[in-house]
């Protein structure tokens, strides 16, 4: 499985217009709960802390929901605070609640793949070699060695099950035909745990996450609080969502992963440059370090001149170059223009043209096969005499030169083996002559 390509980390830092990363993180609405927000204030502007973050390997990559995470770190870390970036080794092996239906539950073997995938793409978003520099954790090396016995004694003993069951991923379970096991009734033990360990280990004092999560977060404050008498913190960044209301980062019913197998940079840097642009501003907020300044000019752009889509392109630009760097950013750049006839198809390399061809409509064919019944075949047009009428008009493009007999064949029209098919202006098929 790949890995996001390594982030050029020198090139980020926090907005100096902010008198502190707590205002910061404000401005750009990553703070939808918290903890004592005074107190929170105070502790970010003092000495350096210890911060944590988890992520479980449901999956074999990361994705844009867990990006937020990652760069909320970040901005925590270049303000001098020390990250641990938890993979739960452990609980990944459970799965937190979902709010429909019991988790599936992954092997064992494959969870610890994953943990590797997932321990490799953060490291690249974080610094290890500096005086704030992160570390890498997994809980499944304090929970393993943890009998039953011992797990209810020391813990369970410090939690009320009126408390748990007023949880939000509980109480919706509970209400729901599919009820829910007692091994995702004690995720929040478990994640309550991990930030006691890492309280007494490295003196870890605040936790982010989702604010989905804030009933896992909290868990862990309380515990700490009883079984520690000290106060610690949390913060629940927003679930992000589009101003029509759906779900952010949903692709038809799909992830925007951060690894390139799994999502191409092509469609990735397309997703971003597909942004609404009522979103697109809280996106650039969000995902990327740009300062406030640039931010409101781009802001005043998309106002006055949303027809250029300046935001947009920046935003696809910065994202996409912080997840796959510069050179998978610019090939992406380069495939979209040439689709669109204003770039050379024959400069891009075979694996970029393809990436950019699996988000059309694609088709195989012989290389004795008319252009007319390929135009029907991949469903830019109706039927043979709409395709004849096509190419007659002028409005139809094989490799972005435009196609002039209704009876050529794909084999002369074909390079590497390959036609982009476009009628007008914007609408394509792929076609892989054989």
């Amino acid at each position: 499985m790949s890995v996001p390509a390594s982030v050029t980390l020198s090139s980020q830092e926090n907005d100096p217009s902010f008198d502190s990363v707590w205002e910061e993180l404000k401005w750009r609405g990553l703070v939808h709960v918290s903890t004592d927000e005074a107190e929170l204030g105070a502790l970010l502007a003092g000495d350096p802390i210890t911060f944590y973050c988890g992520f479980d390997p449901t999956a074999p990559s990361l994705h844009l929901g867990n990006l937020v995470q990652l760069l909320v770190m970040r901005r925590l870390q270049l303000a001098g605070h020390r990250p641990l970036a938890l993979v739960g080794g452990s609980t990944g092996l459970i799965g937190d609640p979902r709010p429909t239906a019991e988790r599936t539950l992954t092997a064992r073997d494959t969870v610890a793949e994953w943990v590797g995938y997932l321990q490799t793409q953060i490291s690249r978003f974080l610094s290890f070699d500096d005086a704030s520099a992160a570390r890498l954790v997994n809980n499944l090396d304090w929970t393993a060695p943890l009998s039953a016995i011992d797990f209810l004694r020391d813990i369970g003993k410090y939690f009320r099950v009126g408390t748990m069951l007023k949880k939000d991923a509980v109480s919706a379970r509970l209400n729901s035909d599919a009820g829910i096991s007692y091994t995702e009734f004690s995720y929040q033990i478990l994640q309550g745990l991990d930030y006691l360990e890492l309280f007494r280990t490295y003196g870890c004092v605040l936790q982010t996450g989702g604010s989905d999560q804030w009933g896992n977060l909290t868990s862990g404050t309380d515990l700490i609080r009883k079984a520690e008498q000290a106060s610690v913190h949390a913060i629940g960044t927003p679930l992000i969502t589009n101003s029509d209301g759906t779900k952010f980062g949903k692709s038809e019913g799909n992830a925007i992963w951060l690894d390139d197998r799994l999502t191409s940079p092509y469609a990735f840097y397309q997703f971003w440059l597909n942004t609404d642009d009522a979103d697109v501003v809280e996106r650039l907020k969000i995902f990327t370090f740009l300062s406030r300044a640039e931010l409101e000019r781009l802001a005043a752009a998309t106002e006055s001149e949303p027809f250029r889509r300046e935001a947009q392109r920046t935003l696809a630009s910065e994202v996409t170059s912080l997840v796959h760097g510069t050179d998978a950013t610019d090939a992406a750049i380069a495939a979209s223009a040439a689709l669109f006839g204003q770039g050379e198809l024959s400069d891009l390399p075979e694996v970029v043209l393809r990436q950019a061809l699996e988000e059309v409509t694609t088709i195989e064919a012989a290389a004795d096969v008319a252009v007319t019944e390929l135009l029907v075949q991949s469903s830019l047009c109706a039927s043979l005499s709409d395709a004849r009428r096509a190419v007659d008009q002028g409005g139809v493009y094989a490799n972005n030169v435009k196609v002039t007999s209704p009876g050529e064949l794909s084999g002369a029209l074909a390079h590497r083996g390959v036609i982009v098919l476009r009628r007008g202006k914007k609408t394509f098929a792929g076609v892989f002559v054989a």
